[in-house]
């Protein structure tokens, strides 16, 4: 038989590896919390605002005024843009005191480097001539003064609506493109 002090030895080596082997499991896990941790964080948003309105000036002119529910901005990402889930209103007034132009959707997406907009989920325009664009999805890149779809749209105006599949056109609809024009109605008849 072994001694008692062969037991202790055997008892404290024992005793020992447990100690270092118990300190390695938690220290992992406690790096893989952090890891978790830190990657949970990086998908929140980094600013969220909420029932806001903001007001874009030029000179002391008015240029915009946007309107939203919630707005996130997610700056931790490779392409940072800021998300509109429940919509986004804004008018137009390029330095007049009445808007030049409206913008309506119940979905937006602004990536900031592109500077580029997505509006999805009705999606309406109206300029200052009061023609009525409508459509699921539109982009506008502002580098570009370009908004454009690959949707079905209508435009409406006073005399005439006009539905097409593809679009281009400037922000203000007056240099318009509609791909494949698919109806045109006539909403007042031709003076005889």
């Amino acid at each position: 038989m072994s001694s008692p002090a062969a037991y202790r030895n055997i008892l404290h080596s024992l005793l020992i590896s447990a100690v270092i082997f118990l300190s390695v499991v938690f220290s992992a896990c406690e790096r893989k919390l952090d890891i978790i941790k830190n990657a949970d964080v990086l998908l929140l948003p980094s600013v969220t605002a909420k029932n806001s309105t903001t007001i874009f000036t030029d000179s002391g002119k008015v240029q915009l005024i946007m309107s939203f529910e919630i707005m996130e901005s997610y700056d931790n990402v490779e392409q940072p843009y800021s998300e509109f889930r429940s919509g986004i209103r804004v008018s137009f007034f390029e330095g007049n005191d009445t808007p030049a132009g409206t913008v309506f959707s119940k979905y937006a997406k602004y990536i900031e480097k592109k500077k580029l907009w997505e509006l999805k989920d009705s999606v309406v325009v109206v300029n200052e001539s009061n023609e009525k664009l409508e459509t699921e999805q539109l982009f506008w890149d502002q580098e570009k003064d370009l908004i454009y779809t690959s949707r079905f749209i209508t435009i409406t105006s006073e005399d005439q609506t006009v539905m097409g599949t593809g679009f281009e056109s400037d922000h203000r609809l007056t240099r318009r493109k509609i791909k494949n024009v698919k109806a045109t109605i006539y909403l007042k008849e031709e003076e005889q």
